[in-house]
């Protein structure tokens, strides 16, 4: 991964929504596997790409949000690659600990629908109260 410019051009290229977010999804760089997804402002993109770790921006606490900063599983940016359209980032990464998840799975995609209803079809790697203080279940 190379240093960018935090006041590169690549950040204009983004198309915005209305709240000045993108949708970024995590994909494991080594197997493809989709890992979460969540949202980025101009700032987070910026120092992700400068710092080579995956920042976002929480919409529920309304600040900047450091993957890994609490539970420790950060996730190292490999790439960085922007859609056709411009409208969504995909973020190719290795996960640090093997967690993506804040309820303590490999990935947040572990329900399928079966039937008709949703099946859990990975375990809890670690218990949410072992990876955090206070988990925001």
């Amino acid at each position: 991964m190379t240093q960018a410019d935090p006041k590169a051009g690549f950040i204009d290229q983004v198309s915005w929504n209305s709240d000045g977010l993108v949708p970024a999804i995590a994909q494991d760089f080594k197997t493809g596997r989709i890992l979460m997804m969540a949202w980025m402002n101009r700032e987070s993109l910026a120092i992700t790409a400068s710092e080579g770790y995956a920042v976002y921006w929480s919409r529920s606490r309304g600040k900047l949000w450091r993957k890994g900063e609490s539970s420790g599983h950060l996730q190292q940016v490999r790439e960085i690659r922007l859609d056709c359209d411009g409208d969504t980032i995909l973020l190719l990464v290795e996960q640090q600990g093997g967690i993506a998840c804040h309820t303590g799975r490999s990935s947040c995609f572990y329900r399928v629908l079966q039937g008709g209803e949703w099946s859990t079809t990975q375990p809890v790697i670690k218990s949410p109260e072992t990876i955090y203080e206070s988990p925001e279940l």
